[in-house]
């Protein structure tokens, strides 16, 4: 529980740093970018605080390219 807290109290501190700039230079697609990868980010890094193993991205793309092989084989 600690760990998680002082994940979101340093997600905290990097968007208090960035979001007031990007605000005043009225860039909405950096903050929403800024915005989606840091919540991927505190998400990700509190999973891993828990102790939970994440599956590798490789495998995702070893399940979509067998899918997409096994689709097309027929075609061939």
């Amino acid at each position: 529980m600690l760990k998680s807290i002082g994940i979101l109290l340093i997600a905290a501190a990097i968007a208090w740093f960035e979001v007031p700039s990007l605000l005043e230079k009225k860039h909405k697609k950096e903050l929403l970018a800024f915005s989606i990868f840091l919540t991927i980010g505190v998400a990700l890094s509190i999973v891993l605080a828990f102790g939970k193993t994440l599956p590798s991205p490789m495998e995702l793309l070893t399940f979509l390219f067998t899918l997409l092989t096994d689709l097309m084989a027929p075609l061939l």
